[in-house]
Protein backbone atom coordinates (compact mmCIF):
# COMPACT_ATOMS: atom_id res chain seq x y z
CA UNK A 1 0.00 0.00 0.00
CA UNK A 2 1.25 3.27 -1.13
CA UNK A 3 1.99 5.98 1.85
CA UNK A 4 1.46 8.80 -0.64
CA UNK A 5 -0.28 8.65 -4.03
CA UNK A 6 1.70 10.32 -7.23
CA UNK A 7 -0.51 13.37 -7.46
CA UNK A 8 0.55 14.18 -3.84
CA UNK A 9 3.75 13.81 -4.82
CA UNK A 10 3.63 15.69 -7.79
CA UNK A 11 1.60 18.36 -6.27
CA UNK A 12 4.39 18.86 -3.28
CA UNK A 13 6.97 18.56 -5.79
CA UNK A 14 4.97 21.70 -7.83
CA UNK A 15 4.13 23.55 -4.07
CA UNK A 16 8.25 24.39 -3.67
CA UNK A 17 9.53 24.79 -6.85
CA UNK A 18 6.52 27.34 -7.49
CA UNK A 19 7.73 29.12 -4.10
CA UNK A 20 11.18 29.27 -5.13
CA UNK A 21 10.32 30.27 -8.28
CA UNK A 22 7.66 33.36 -6.97
CA UNK A 23 10.80 34.24 -4.25
CA UNK A 24 13.42 34.45 -6.56
CA UNK A 25 12.45 35.23 -10.11
CA UNK A 26 9.24 37.14 -10.75
CA UNK A 27 9.76 40.81 -9.99
CA UNK A 28 6.42 42.19 -9.55
CA UNK A 29 6.36 44.06 -5.88
CA UNK A 30 2.56 43.42 -6.13
CA UNK A 31 3.41 39.92 -5.85
CA UNK A 32 6.38 40.21 -2.92
CA UNK A 33 3.34 38.53 -0.19
CA UNK A 34 2.65 35.29 -1.74
CA UNK A 35 2.52 32.33 -0.06
CA UNK A 36 1.54 29.15 -1.70
CA UNK A 37 -0.30 27.08 0.47
CA UNK A 38 -0.64 23.88 -1.49
CA UNK A 39 -0.85 22.27 -4.98
CA UNK A 40 -3.80 20.21 -5.79
CA UNK A 41 -2.92 18.06 -9.40
CA UNK A 42 -5.42 16.58 -11.22
CA UNK A 43 -5.40 12.29 -11.24
CA UNK A 44 -4.39 12.88 -15.35
CA UNK A 45 -1.70 15.33 -14.35
CA UNK A 46 -3.04 17.89 -16.54
CA UNK A 47 -4.22 20.97 -13.97
CA UNK A 48 -3.00 22.15 -10.89
CA UNK A 49 -5.10 24.37 -8.72
CA UNK A 50 -2.39 26.14 -6.74
CA UNK A 51 -3.81 27.81 -3.47
CA UNK A 52 -2.19 31.30 -2.50
CA UNK A 53 -2.68 33.44 0.38
CA UNK A 54 -0.80 37.10 0.91
CA UNK A 55 -0.11 38.93 3.66
CA UNK A 56 -2.11 42.11 2.55
CA UNK A 57 -5.25 40.10 3.05
CA UNK A 58 -8.43 39.50 0.91
CA UNK A 59 -8.23 43.36 -0.59
CA UNK A 60 -5.86 42.52 -2.73
CA UNK A 61 -6.04 38.80 -3.28
CA UNK A 62 -8.26 39.48 -6.80
CA UNK A 63 -5.81 41.45 -8.52
CA UNK A 64 -3.27 39.19 -7.73
CA UNK A 65 -5.06 36.06 -9.26
CA UNK A 66 -5.64 38.10 -11.90
CA UNK A 67 -2.36 38.77 -12.55
CA UNK A 68 -0.72 35.13 -11.61
CA UNK A 69 -3.50 33.47 -13.98
CA UNK A 70 -2.59 35.74 -16.97
CA UNK A 71 0.84 35.73 -18.71
CA UNK A 72 2.49 35.02 -15.20
CA UNK A 73 0.88 31.36 -15.21
CA UNK A 74 2.83 30.49 -18.68
CA UNK A 75 6.08 32.23 -17.47
CA UNK A 76 5.79 29.70 -14.24
CA UNK A 77 4.58 27.00 -16.14
CA UNK A 78 7.80 27.00 -18.62
CA UNK A 79 9.97 27.44 -15.54
CA UNK A 80 8.46 24.77 -13.98
CA UNK A 81 8.64 22.48 -17.03
CA UNK A 82 12.92 23.27 -17.02
CA UNK A 83 13.06 22.25 -13.06
CA UNK A 84 10.86 19.48 -13.01
CA UNK A 85 10.86 16.07 -14.70
CA UNK A 86 7.68 15.76 -16.14
CA UNK A 87 5.89 14.12 -19.17
CA UNK A 88 3.78 17.19 -19.59
CA UNK A 89 3.58 20.02 -17.17
CA UNK A 90 -0.08 20.32 -15.70
CA UNK A 91 -2.20 23.92 -16.64
CA UNK A 92 -1.90 25.92 -13.63
CA UNK A 93 -5.13 27.96 -12.04
CA UNK A 94 -4.10 30.36 -8.69
CA UNK A 95 -7.06 30.68 -6.32
CA UNK A 96 -6.83 32.44 -3.21
CA UNK A 97 -7.31 30.19 0.05
CA UNK A 98 -9.57 31.42 2.20
CA UNK A 99 -8.94 28.79 5.05
CA UNK A 100 -7.17 31.24 6.94
CA UNK A 101 -9.78 33.95 7.43
CA UNK A 102 -12.38 31.43 7.59
CA UNK A 103 -10.29 29.82 10.65
CA UNK A 104 -9.74 33.10 12.26
CA UNK A 105 -13.23 33.95 11.67
CA UNK A 106 -14.68 30.52 13.54
CA UNK A 107 -11.95 31.39 16.21
CA UNK A 108 -13.34 34.63 16.93
CA UNK A 109 -16.83 32.57 17.00
CA UNK A 110 -15.66 30.38 19.66
CA UNK A 111 -14.29 32.92 21.71
CA UNK A 112 -17.40 35.19 21.96
CA UNK A 113 -19.80 31.95 22.46
CA UNK A 114 -17.46 30.15 25.46
CA UNK A 115 -16.81 31.81 28.10
CA UNK A 116 -13.19 32.87 28.95
CA UNK A 117 -10.88 31.24 32.13
CA UNK A 118 -11.24 35.11 33.59
CA UNK A 119 -15.14 34.57 33.92
CA UNK A 120 -14.97 31.37 35.54
CA UNK A 121 -12.32 32.56 38.13
CA UNK A 122 -14.50 35.57 39.13
CA UNK A 123 -17.26 32.92 40.74
CA UNK A 124 -14.72 32.30 43.41
CA UNK A 125 -16.85 31.10 46.59
CA UNK A 126 -13.94 32.29 49.24
CA UNK A 127 -14.46 35.92 48.22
Amino acid sequence: MKEFDRTERVGAELRRELSVLLRDEVRDPRLDDITVQEVRVTRDLAHAKVYFTCLTGEADASAQAQLLNGRLAGYLRHALAQRVRLRAMPKLEFVFDTSISQGERLSRLIDAAAPGPSAAHDTDPES
